[in-house]
């Protein structure tokens, strides 16, 4: 195989290895539903919505549903009327899913491919390097986060958000009162540590196999 020819797969391998690895974080993180079980302990939800913990849970498995779901089309929460705009955020968040969905199944069998290809090369560590930088970034970002959350999460919807639907009155859309900001704090911080344990899964493997090299060669 050419040099040329070895470098373009090896760029789209990583390419499709680091977008899978970031999409199963998400994935992992938005379905984790024992964080918000745990958070209407935490931040005492039930108080604060006058709800009871079976019943925020079913409101929450509702939501994910329909975020989850493309066949979901109406989103309808039995106990949080909405308003328009904070209905067209949903949607709005719905579609983000999606596409996360879209990356993960685009890219899970090129990265599956990409790991046999480097396995049966011998060139596992080629792992190495690229996800030893990788796990810089996600320490960066919640270094940012955790100077001023507020100001990461307004950042985080500017970036991801065309229209300021994100921004919900309690009055007219209730469920901000049990989704805190708080909450998407610890979502982040899951997400993070999660990340960081598949790009450490990565460097290990490389690491091991180049060990496993030295010693074949000695």
């Amino acid at each position: 195989m050419s040099v040329k020819k070895t470098r373009v797969i090896e760029f789209f391998g990583f390419f499709s290895l680091f977008l899978t690895s970031i999409s199963l974080a998400i994935t992992a993180t938005i379905n984790f539903v024992p964080l918000f079980r745990w958070s209407i302990t935490r931040f005492d939800l039930e108080t604060i919505s006058g709800l009871t913990k079976e019943t925020l849970l079913e409101n929450y498995r509702l939501l994910l549903d329909f975020l989850n779901k493309p066949w979901v089309t109406e989103l309808k929460l039995p106990n949080f009327p909405m308003s328009e705009a904070g209905l067209g955020h949903f949607y709005d968040v719905k579609d983000l899913f999606l596409l996360n969905y879209g990356v993960l199944i685009v890219t899970l069998i090129p990265s599956v491919y990409f790991i046999y290809y480097l396995w049966n090369r011998q060139k596992m560590w080629r792992l190495v390097r690229p996800f030893q930088w990788g796990m810089f970034v996600p320490v960066g970002l919640a270094f940012v986060m955790a100077v001023g959350f507020n100001t990461f999460f307004v950042l985080f919807h500017q970036l991801f958000f065309s229209n300021d639907d994100w921004i919900f009155n309690p009055v007219t859309d209730p469920i901000i009162n049990i989704l805190p900001e708080q909450f998407f704090m610890y979502c982040f911080i899951l997400f993070f540590i999660l990340i960081e344990l598949i790009f450490f899964l990565f460097v290990f493997m490389g690491r091991r196999s180049l060990k496993t090299k030295k010693r074949a060669t000695k």
